[in-house]
């Protein structure tokens, strides 16, 4: 490839990023970060594009469960090396084919994530704990995987990544209650600790938390906390300088969300992240910039 040809290649992932940024002003931890390395960009960007079709798919409220697992399964066989124009084969593209290990591993990556979409496709209702952490086995570990593939980081990181990304998964679904149950049939809570304090699904779309459900919420944030706990070397394990301040903001992040939902009330108004959280936790990631 020409010095000419590199720049123009450079030039198109920076616009694609600038595009992506502004779509994932609507995320809590963006994974489109302008932190990463150029190298490194066109890869996440192509992997963004990926999993925001198939979320899209999942989430059709028009479609059936039996048509999304249908395009669902087209993606699928473009991300392998069928035929296909989608997200899928651009992802796949950007990843040559998985010809390196790093590569390899992040298309395996990228893959699993379809099998947390094609759950959601027919809703979900999580039966306890363990049943919840196997879905973000699947939905949320594998953005954590994907990132530190195109990164070449070391599988130390393995553990306390994929313990980050289960905690913002499960933040994000304590954001979504009452959407996740009223527009999607899903309730990501667990079951036996709905019972155990007398909450109910109905209770998912009221006006302000029940009393049980407020336990369910506290419950599950006790139990993301020590998640967190987990996740907390993860920057300090992390060698490239850019994902390494990119972890530290998303660690600083997570817990401003925590806090924020221990005192909030998710069904009574929208519990979110405001501009100086970011800005606060983007100060604090200049602590992992050498």
């Amino acid at each position: 490839m020409t010095l000419a040809e590199e720049r123009r290649n450079e030039t198109r992932t920076d616009r694609a990023t600038t595009d992506l940024d502004r779509a994932a002003r609507r995320e809590n931890f963006p994974v489109a970060s302008r932190l990463l390395p150029p190298h490194a960009r066109g890869k996440v960007v192509a992997f963004y594009r990926f999993a925001r079709a198939a979320d899209d798919i999942a989430d059709d409220p028009d479609a059936s469960p039996e048509a999304k697992l249908g395009r669902l399964d087209a993606l699928d066989r473009a991300l392998s090396g069928q035929d296909g124009k989608d997200p899928a084969a651009a992802l796949r593209r950007a990843l040559d084919d998985g010809r390196t290990p790093s590569d390899a591993t992040a298309l395996a990556a990228a893959g699993e994530l379809l099998v947390a979409f094609r759950r959601d496709a027919g809703g979900i209702a999580c039966a306890d704990w363990a049943d919840l952490m196997a879905y973000c086995d699947v939905s949320a570990a594998p953005v954590g995987r994907f990132l530190l593939a195109v990164h070449g980081e070391d599988a130390v990181t393995h553990g306390p990544s994929d313990a980050l990304c289960a905690a913002l998964q499960v933040l994000n679904h304590l954001q979504d209650i009452a959407e996740d149950h009223r527009d999607l049939g899903r309730r990501y809570l667990p079951g036996d600790w709905m019972a155990a304090e007398g909450a109910a699904d109905a209770d998912l779309v009221g006006p302000a938390l029940t009393p049980a459900l407020r336990r369910v919420v506290d419950r599950t944030l006790e139990a993301t906390d020590a998640l967190l706990t987990e996740a907390a070397p993860l920057p300090t394990l992390i060698a490239s300088r850019g994902l390494r301040m990119q972890a530290a903001a998303t660690v600083a992040l997570a817990r401003r969300l925590h806090a924020l939902l221990r005192r909030g009330d998710p069904l009574a108004r929208r519990v979110a992240l405001r501009r100086a959280d970011f800005a606060r936790a983007g100060l604090s990631s200049l602590w992992f910039a050498p």
